[in-house]
């Protein structure tokens, strides 16, 4: 007569178990670089963070050292550099890109959007531009990762 309520018991503790599992780790803070009047970079900010990044945000005078240091090619610069997991990400790159990135780990030193494509996160507006997330692999080749389309 006590099989029904064990059985529940071992049922219900298999399902808290798996179920844990398949939470979402949250992802990696992020460093960001920007210019302190550069509005476009505020909204890619809280792009981010509506999405459950915890981003870190440094105001700069000069982000080509920055650049530099991480790697970033100059072909494909954008209005703000950050860093997080271990790549670079320059320019409007969406936060589901970001987050591709660092699930699946590719060995690239990071994404990059150059100029500010309009319709790419922080850069809202009509008539929203076709654009590309291109990845930036460490021998310095330059493929895509993402496209988007309006």
């Amino acid at each position: 007569m006590m099989r029904i309520p064990v059985i529940g018991a071992l049922v219900l503790a298999a399902w808290a178990v798996l179920g844990a599992q398949r939470v979402e780790a949250e992802p990696p803070a992020m460093q960001v670089y920007k210019s302190a009047t550069c509005g476009c970079c505020r909204k890619w900010v809280e792009h981010l963070r509506s999405r459950g990044y915890t981003v870190t945000v440094s105001d700069v005078q000069d982000l080509r050292p920055v650049k530099h240091e991480l790697g970033v090619p100059s072909g494909a610069s954008s209005c703000h550099t950050a860093f997080v997991g271990g790549y670079f990400i320059e320019g409007h790159v969406p936060q589901e890109d970001i987050s591709r990135l660092l699930a699946e780990h590719p060995d690239i030193a990071g994404l990059a959007v150059p100029g500010m494509p309009i319709g790419s996160p922080g850069m809202e507006g009509a008539n929203p531009q076709a654009y590309s997330v291109f990845a930036v692999h460490k021998d310095g080749r330059i493929t895509i990762f993402a496209e988007h389309r309006p």
